[in-house]
């Protein structure tokens, strides 16, 4: 209260000190283009800035400390380093006003971010809001993003082998559907091509920000032969005219039998060549094992001794660690070697023999020695309990080694007559593939127009398609020469007749010549002179197929003892290979079965389109 005094007058004037009116709570209602299906949400905004989608409506709600009399927004401002304006138009108006509550009119996103001013006067007449500013950043909505996950850039499998994958979408705002669709690339005459397809992983929703979901794709259960496909995941969000967007491409190699036969190839000598790594290094660890073995206890208890153990022990671990990668690998070989159907008896049981041994060193035997060599080193133990137990790494390390060697030994020898049936494969295909020239060229000869036709006057569409046959038997020219020259190395390595023999006939034929006329018919469009020979050639090298096969499976049945009684110890492997094809079998019919349940998933999302 201040009084004033005038004499004798007094005039009391009462005074109430009050803060200037302030923002306690702001909030902003977001409604975003309509295409993206969301519907209008209410933000507490705890700082004085939101970043909302291109195109989204936004009205803002300010809550003061006291009612308010007036108030105005705006001018909108550009705000921030903003490279290019064009298009921003500057708004404001007056709030509207209920008590405590200011509310704006409805403010635009667009390119160009913007701030947003205040100023406001309350029921007694105080003003606020100087410096008070929003700030609106509008983001673009952009693409989603599709990936594959647990699946190598390319792929080999058989037609009825499954891949198991996840498919992974993700997104800034929301995702309409993610799937996986897959493409032919590529065939040899004769095979027919796979029609596009696809499969839909799920249906997202306006504000479904990720999607992952499992994959079983097997080309039998779509009737897929042997070719090259390309398989993508794929995601749509709610962006008009968009479209779909890939992840990065997987190549599928869909193999025969005889492709797969030689990729396993393949990864059978890369096996046998770490096997014989290890083993090198196995034996020079005993070297430095019989070292250790001749000094004293004390000396294996001083601290040179014990680093050396420490390292023995610590390389002993490795190697057996690489041991258990090789068992698995080889594992996988045999049960690829079962679905394929395609690698006889005799040489799936050496490979078992092998296996057996890599199974046993990497389960059992060289754990023992990182076990004896980790008790050496042990500071509790006596000298002579450390020497006792360097003794026994040795001895155990010495049978490690052995077995090692035979497990190499059975490995080598198995990779021999696997390297054997792969010509018989090799040439098969070759004959497949021959085959499948000719029935590309006896299509053409069944109610078609180019018979006669000189090259000049061929539709386009013959003309490339007989180009295409070209440039696959151009191929097969060189597989076969691939073939004479590998087979050349195999017969100087093992001496085998029938190797010989077989190359004398290839030799004598001349296939190579008569393979590159074909190609040149073909090329000259003499399709009934370049079939003919089409068919004499694929005879011949499924003849000499027959001819090496045959020779195989007789060395087969002399070491299994045709003629005399049964072998028990060939019975319970033949039997034991009849129930892995089972199993290998029944895997299959059941990954068929849940690609066909993903297809029933996939038909009643579709339905609920």
């Amino acid at each position: 209260v201040v009084t004033f005094r005038i004499g004798d007058m007094k005039h009391e004037v009462h005074i109430e000190p009050l803060r200037r009116p302030s923002v306690t709570a702001t909030r902003v209602k977001v409604k975003t283009p309509s295409y993206m299906e969301i519907p209008e949400r209410e933000v507490e905004m705890s700082i004085g800035e939101i970043s909302v989608v291109e195109g989204s409506e936004l009205v803002f709600t300010l809550e003061t400390s006291r009612a308010l009399k007036e108030g105005k927004y705006g001018p909108t401002e550009i705000s921030g380093e903003t490279v290019e304006s064009a298009g921003f138009e500057s708004t404001g108006g007056d709030l509207e006003i209920s008590g405590r509550n200011a509310m704006t009119g409805k403010l635009v996103a667009g390119v160009v971010p913007f701030s947003v001013p205040f100023e406001w006067r309350d029921e007694f007449g105080l003003s606020g809001g100087q410096n008070f500013n929003l700030r609106v950043d509008a983001v673009r909505d952009e693409a989603p993003a599709a990936y594959t996950q647990g699946l190598d850039k390319q792929k080999a499998i058989l037609p009825e082998e499954t891949l198991d994958f996840e498919v992974m979408c993700e997104d800034d705002f929301g995702l309409k559907i993610a799937g996986v669709e897959w493409s032919s690339v590529g065939t040899l005459p004769g095979q027919a091509q796979a029609e596009p397809g696809e499969l839909i992983v799920s249906r997202g929703g306006p504000e479904e920000q990720r999607i992952t979901g499992p994959v079983a794709f097997s080309p039998a259960a779509f009737g897929i032969g042997p070719q090259r496909l390309i398989l993508r995941a794929f995601a749509e969000d709610y962006y008009p005219g968009r479209g779909r967007v890939y992840s990065e491409p997987v190549l599928v190699f869909v193999l025969t039998r005889e492709e797969h036969a030689q990729v396993m190839k393949a990864e059978f000598d890369r096996v046998i060549s770490e096997l014989e790594d290890s083993a090198r290094k196995e034996l020079n660890l005993l070297d430095e094992n019989q070292r250790l073995e001749r000094l004293d206890g004390e000396e294996l208890q001083g601290e040179e001794g014990k680093k050396r153990l420490e390292e023995q022990e610590k390389q002993e671990a490795e190697n057996a660690e690489k041991m258990e990668e090789l068992k698995q690998r080889m594992e996988k070989l045999m049960k690829d070697a079962a679905r394929n159907g395609e690698i006889d008896k005799e040489t799936m049981k050496k490979m078992a023999e092998s296996l057996k041994s890599m199974q046993e060193l990497a389960e059992k035997d060289m754990p023992e020695v990182q076990k004896e060599l980790a008790e050496a080193g042990e500071p509790s133990n006596t000298s002579e309990k450390a020497k006792e137990h360097v003794e026994e790494a040795v001895e155990k390390q010495k049978e490690v080694v052995k077995k090692m060697q035979k497990a190499v030994e059975q490995a080598n020898e198995a990779n021999k007559r696997f390297e054997a049936s792969t010509f018989v494969a090799r040439l098969k295909k070759a004959a497949s593939d021959e085959n499948g020239i000719l029935a590309t060229l006896q299509s053409k000869l069944v109610g078609s127009d180019i018979l006669g036709v000189y090259q000049q006057q061929v539709d386009p569409k013959d003309m490339r398609e007989l180009g295409d046959a070209a440039g696959s038997q151009m191929q097969i020219g060189a597989d076969v020469r691939w073939i004479q020259e590998d087979m050349g190395h195999y017969n100087a390595r093992t001496g085998e007749e029938i190797f010989l023999k077989v190359l004398d006939l290839m030799s004598k034929s001349k296939i190579d010549m008569g393979l590159e006329e074909v190609r040149g018919k073909l090329d000259k469009n003499h399709i009934h002179t370049a079939g003919e020979d089409a068919k004499k050639w694929a005879e011949k090298l499924s003849e000499w197929a027959a001819m090496l096969g045959e020779e195989m499976n007789k060395d087969s049945q002399g070491q299994g003892g045709e003629g005399g009684p049964p072998n028990s110890e060939d019975e319970d492997f033949e039997f034991m290979l009849r129930v892995m094809k089972m199993i290998q079998t029944q895997q299959d019919l059941r990954d068929r079965t849940r690609v066909l349940e993903q297809l029933k998933r996939d038909a009643n999302l579709q339905k609920e389109d």
